[in-house]
């Protein structure tokens, strides 16, 4: 495994008491929000394994909760996250779920705003470092630490390669591709994660390709 910085190997400066349950669980919630585009009206927010277990002694429903709300890990506001939500008007419900996942910490966030909808899967893996590993029901694997592409698209020939060849030609690095598919002929998710951001006109030359549905850009978490 790589490290980018120390803060890789010991965690990021945070409010407690958990990297994995409380610093990782706040991330899950930044990158759902950026996924989303802002915090959303509705959370139903359903928690697996030890975050079933664990989710208020460890602080994981208030660090998901601040994630939502745009907090980064080391936020004062973490503790009161749950009220101020209340206050500016996000509606989280928390679900217990006793399916056991692939990872022990993992959350279900599903986000709502009039008839915008956007469910994600993200998993803890230690030392507040996190994985999105499904995207409506699309998986995938984002890590949070690169921007990162997602565009959905027309499972057919060439389309993949119009996206790549204009990343190419604008001289963006891919680190990571991948490419899902729920059926064949039908909507595919491709993930590229970026060694940089790119500007609004390379997302708007992406979305005008032909069989491209929408094109979003995740920041870094």
């Amino acid at each position: 495994m790589k490290y980018r910085s120390v803060f890789d190997i010991i965690g990021p400066i945070m409010v407690g008491p958990s990297s994995s349950h409380t610093a990782g669980a706040v991330r899950i919630g930044l990158v759902a929000r950026d996924l989303f585009g802002g915090t959303p009206a509705q959370a139903d927010i359903y928690l697996y394994g030890s975050f079933m277990e664990t989710y208020k002694g460890h602080g994981t429903d208030v660090a998901l909760v601040a994630g939502l709300l745009g907090f980064d890990t080391d936020d004062s506001r973490i503790p009161e996250s749950l009220e101020l939500a209340k206050q500016s008007g996000l509606n989280v419900t928390f679900i217990e779920q006793d399916e056991e996942k692939s990872h022990p910490n993992t959350a279900v966030i599903h986000m709502k705003d009039g008839d915008k909808e956007l469910t994600i899967e993200g998993i803890s893996i230690g030392g507040g470092k996190i994985e999105i590993v499904a995207l409506n029901g699309f998986p995938i694997t984002i890590s949070g630490n690169y921007p990162a592409l997602l565009v959905f698209h027309q499972d057919s020939f060439g389309t993949i390669a119009n996206v790549t060849q204009i990343l190419g030609a604008n001289r963006i690095n891919v680190g990571q591709m991948q490419v899902s598919r729920k059926n064949k002929g039908e909507i595919a998710l491709m993930t590229c994660e970026l060694d940089d951001l790119i500007d609004e006109r390379i997302i708007e030359e992406i979305r005008q390709c032909n069989g491209i549905s929408t094109v979003t850009l995740m920041s870094e978490a």
